[in-house]
């Protein structure tokens, strides 16, 4: 199986300058693609540049700009090449499928974080002997950086990228060939229901509080983004106190962003160890969290009604910050690496529709759902808490697609 491992990077001051450095570099490579692919389509008869040509050109600009260009490694270029042209890879595909086409931007320097080298050796070393206390990945151009290894890698290191995040570094592994570890069976089977209320809520009628560590920090982030709203326009990156007001904002994102990753592996783990089969809703957290259309008035012209947009955000605000997606994508990886099975349901319903397996007759509607938390069913009056009925009504549909595949 394919896994990535993330480890912290300990640079030297002049490796963070280094690092810096070839951060810009590849920034400025991206956009001047991107620029000669939008002068190509404008004023040359709506020619398009592919890959191959642009990355034909790299020898070239190594030679003309060895200081800037030339002391980085060229299969990472072209990495950063291949990045351009998936970008519009996927305008294209947008705009024939009749989406939202996106045309491809260009980066600022504080957008750009990201530098991969293709192949293992070409640019790049990772360099780990199990002898060795101290492990380093040599880059080309920057030198031999120490690395924070907390776990050790496994299988054969593919790709290795490199990634700012605020005022860190860290070095990303892609290996395949990583064995599996698999856990000892437990023979338990269970459903989860996802909330905002509890962050979800078990077949058995269990519930895992959900943390809001956005809510913890709102009044400190809301303060933090004032404070630098205040600087104006014409100032902005310009002065050493926007600078520390925008470093501000960011660690406290970055924190909540750790705070929450943590809790999802936590919890992930949790469930896979005790569980053989975990089942859980198919959620789609980007159509849940779509604002609502306007409504005109069909009254007045250039007026709309009531939509509930308010109410709305705040809905959005609460699953965005539980990060459903997250979390569900590092349950199905844990579950793979120990061997377990995750099955996602059919979400519709399931919070209406009266649970046999807790004695219940079976009956949908949407007036069984009283309120958030409790459910009572119209026809024979079953009661419970709404969160565990819909984990149940899971767990029901996972045994019936397991039958089914048997």
């Amino acid at each position: 199986m394919i896994h990535a491992y993330k480890f912290l990077l300990r640079p030297t001051a002049r490796q963070a300058v280094a690092l810096g450095e070839m951060l810009r570099d590849h920034c400025s490579l991206y956009n001047g693609a991107l620029q000669e692919r939008r002068d190509a389509y404008r004023h040359t008869s709506k020619t398009s540049v592919k890959y191959g040509d642009q990355s034909a050109q790299l020898k070239a600009i190594r030679a003309f700009d060895p200081v800037r260009q030339g002391r980085w490694s060229f299969s990472s270029q072209q990495a950063t090449l291949r990045r351009l042209d998936k970008a519009f890879a996927a305008f294209f595909r947008r705009v024939k499928a009749g989406q939202t086409p996106g045309y491809p931007r260009f980066k600022g320097i504080g957008y750009f974080d990201t530098v991969t080298f293709p192949k293992d050796g070409d640019g790049c070393r990772w360099d780990s002997t199990p002898h060795d206390p101290v492990t380093r990945v040599r880059l080309q151009g920057v030198g031999h950086v120490r690395v924070h290894q907390h776990r050790p890698v496994q299988g054969r290191v593919k790709t290795v990228s490199v990634k700012r995040e605020g005022n860190r570094w860290y070095a990303i592994l892609a290996c395949d060939n990583v064995p599996a570890e698999e856990l000892p069976p437990t023979g338990a089977i269970i459903g989860i229901d996802m909330g905002t209320v509890h962050f979800l809520t078990t077949s058995e009628g269990e519930h895992e509080p959900n943390p809001r560590f956005l809510g913890t920090v709102a009044e400190e982030l809301a303060e933090a983004q004032r404070h630098l709203a205040t600087f104006p326009k014409r100032t902005r990156r310009r002065t050493k106190k926007h600078r520390a007001a925008a470093r501000r904002v960011a660690k406290l994102y970055t924190k909540v962003r750790r705070q929450r990753l943590d809790f999802h592996h936590k919890t992930a783990r949790a469930l896979v160890a005790d569980n053989d089969v975990i089942a859980h809703e198919r959620l789609s957290t980007a159509g849940m969290t779509r604002s609502p259309a306007p409504k005109p008035d069909p009254d007045q012209d250039g007026a709309f009604l009531p939509n509930g947009a308010a109410a709305k955000a705040g809905l959005n605000k609460s699953i965005l910050d539980a990060g459903w997606g997250q979390f569900l994508a590092i349950l199905a990886n844990k579950a793979e690496s120990a061997g377990r099975l995750v099955i996602p349901v059919d979400p519709r319903n399931t919070s209406r529709t009266c649970p046999p397996s807790l004695g219940g007759c079976g009956h949908v509607a949407k007036e069984n759902r009283v309120t958030q938390a409790e459910f009572q069913c119209t026809a024979c009056g079953f009661t419970a808490n709404a969160d565990h009925v819909g984990a149940s009504n899971i767990l029901d549909r996972a045994g019936l697609v397991l039958c089914a595949a048997a």
